[in-house]
């Protein structure tokens, strides 16, 4: 089995829902049991790269699209796992915005990379009421980072830096992407796990939907509702595993199907299309340390 990280870098609101909810907001996004960070369903990806793909490269990945009564059934060679929150963008005072992840995510996301052949830098922890940043962060503003209403004090790490420089050759692996990847490593930040959590659950966009009654042009009776979304910007990772083809009259082995997985793809993932939300960058590209 061949295994690989993805990356899916959201170009506009995303909105991976998990149907009503009997709190303030009404469409709230999916968030992982345990952690309650946001996260994208495997089965979401599985279903929107299916659809991607080349016809001669669908059903071998992912199995034919039925199997009622068939004998020469088989099930696909693509597995797709969920993908978790890596840096939420944050408004800030200075710079507009920050690139926020902790230490508990990048533990994590470390692990995963450590896995798939990459060494990565050390893993800092910035301490309590504290934000590590790179020397040319433009977060600061007289020794402090302030995140929507949060004061921590700023301090430069060396190592950080060089997880932002990782990071963002990851959101933005093209050759032309130069000055995005030096934006970006200016506005990364390593929060405490507990700001951070704070902000995952807090720092998402919810915003006011409401329907129209054709006949009179005002707003129906009762139609009005709240939707949460990951803010533009975010970024995930998850991990997909390929196996050799289980279709008899395929014999590829994995590693020439995980070539069949595209490197990058520009999808659009969850609800809302309709409005602009859920379009993202598809990265299975490997990671440079």
């Amino acid at each position: 089995m061949k295994t690989r990280l993805f990356h899916l870098h959201a170009l506009s609101a995303l909105h991976c829902g998990t149907g009503q909810s009997a709190g303030v907001v009404d469409l709230p996004i999916a968030r992982a049991k345990a952690t309650k960070l946001p996260m994208v369903p495997g089965s979401s990806l599985r279903g929107v790269l299916r659809d991607e793909l080349e016809q001669e490269d669908v059903a071998t990945l992912f199995g034919p699209a039925s199997t009622d009564g068939d004998a020469n059934s088989f099930a696909g060679a693509c597995a797709v796992g969920d993908a978790t929150l890596l840096t939420l963008p944050v408004r800030c005072l200075a710079g507009v915005v920050c690139y926020a992840t902790s230490p508990f995510i990048l533990s994590r996301y470390a692990r995963d990379l450590r896995r798939a052949g990459v060494q990565v830098p050390d893993v800092v922890d910035p301490g309590q009421s504290q934000v590590a940043v790179p020397q040319q962060s433009v977060n600061r503003v007289q020794g402090k980072v302030v995140l929507e209403d949060l004061d921590l004090t700023a301090k430069e790490s060396d190592t950080v830096a060089r997880w932002a420089k990782m990071l963002a050759g990851v959101a933005y692996p093209d050759d032309d992407d130069k000055e995005a990847r030096e934006d970006f490593t200016r506005r990364f930040a390593v929060l405490p796990d507990d700001v951070m959590d704070f902000l995952s659950e807090t720092g998402t966009e919810v915003r006011a939907r409401i329907a129209v009654n054709p006949d009179t042009g005002t707003v129906k009776q009762g139609a009005l509702w709240y939707e949460e979304n990951l803010p533009a910007e975010s970024l995930l990772w998850g991990v997909f595993a390929v196996t050799a083809s289980l279709r008899q009259d395929d014999q590829r082995g994995e590693d020439e199907l995980a070539k069949a997985v595209p490197s990058c793809r520009l999808l659009q993932l969850g609800g809302k299309a309709g409005v602009g939300r859920g379009l993202v960058r598809f990265l299975a590209s490997e990671v440079d340390a």
